[in-house]
């Protein structure tokens, strides 16, 4: 049994606490977060303990690994304070909005060897939904003969509030990450450039602060692979999630999901389709409980998780590179 201590009590904390209550292989000891109802709340829902000590938590030898599910900027201390008491770490993205300060992170976790080796898994769910996995299998089986064009589809129900784009670190690092970080699963090479477009089209609010909340973002693999990044604020029919990759001989399509495929067609009317998924809770659900799958195998096997601390790495250089080119209008080119 993997026993986990989870920090972050807030709404993804909330999604991965029900996630490792609820595998048979895994028990939720703790709930860390210095809100003392909300974590009580959740850690009495799951039959853990809610305590707002971070020595607490990782000063027991019980718990074996921890899910960082807090916000981003406590994500480097909690990794590295978890890594150095000798817990294996699920966090979720992006380890932190300053690259330095990943690296300056890595550079102090990973000196440790042998047994005292860190164990880091970066939170890219959407890589454990089986229909993006799926086409990343067929890719890599040759289905579709060589990978020319990958598309990638990525629009919020609605846009979030105007103090949270303050804090989130905008738009690339908070929301397209998760779509860098597609791109590479489904490229199997790396990023050589980068060109981003924007603008605000939704809400003047997330402009005030900085921010943009529409973007397109094209990709250049190091095999000259091309990809397409589509990301929108706001939809109005629904959570847009959708993947397509296209290749010599042919295509493979991840279309939206819908909460039933059973329509009403008669002589006077044909009952049209129901509205996407809400949001990622109830679109992702079943991506969250597999990653956390995965993340227990590797802590009882002690096999290197993937995706791992350089896969959220390099997701945020995208970022990074997507920023400097929406600044600039220039291609950024990486490698």
């Amino acid at each position: 049994m993997v026993r986990v201590a989870l920090f972050g009590c807030g709404r993804i904390g909330t999604v991965h606490a029900a996630a490792v209550a609820g595998h048979p292989r895994a028990e939720l000891l703790y709930v860390c977060d210095p809100m003392e109802t909300p974590a009580k709340e959740l850690a009495v829902r799951h039959g853990a303990t809610a305590t707002g000590d971070i020595a607490t938590v990782l000063g027991d030898p019980a718990v074996d690994a921890v899910v960082i599910a807090s916000p981003t900027p406590t994500h480097v201390d909690l990794l590295t304070r978890a890594v150095h008491a000798g817990k294996a770490v699920l966090c979720e993205k992006p380890i932190d909005l300053d690259l330095a300060r990943v690296d300056a992170c890595w550079a102090g976790i990973s000196r440790l060897t042998g047994a005292d080796a860190p164990l880091v898994m970066l939170g890219f769910n959407r890589r454990f939904d089986p229909s993006f996995r799926e086409i990343r299998d067929r890719v890599r089986a040759g289905e579709i003969g060589r990978l020319e064009q990958v598309v990638i589809t990525s629009r919020d129900p609605a846009p979030p509030p105007a103090g949270y784009v303050g804090t989130s670190g905008g738009l690339f690092r908070d929301m397209t990450i998760h779509d860098f970080d597609m791109a590479r699963f489904v490229l199997g090479t790396e990023v050589a450039e980068v060109q981003a477009t924007g603008a605000v089209l939704i809400d003047p609010a997330i402009g005030e602060a900085g921010d943009i909340d529409s973007a397109v973002v094209v990709l250049r693999g190091t095999d000259e692979t091309l990809v397409q990044i589509t990301n929108s604020r706001r939809c109005a029919f629904g959570y847009d999630q959708r993947l397509e990759a296209f290749g010599s001989t042919g295509m493979l399509t991840a279309a939206n999901q819908l909460p039933t495929s059973v329509r009403f067609a008669g002589a006077e009317r044909a009952e049209a389709t129901a509205p996407y998924l809400n949001f990622f809770l109830e679109r992702y659900g079943p991506a969250y409980r597999a990653e956390l799958d995965h993340f227990v195998e590797c802590v009882e096997t002690g096999a290197a998780p993937d995706p791992g601390f350089a896969d959220g790495r390099e997701a945020l250089v995208l970022a990074d590179a997507a920023n400097e080119s929406l600044r600039t209008g220039a291609v950024v080119r990486l490698r």
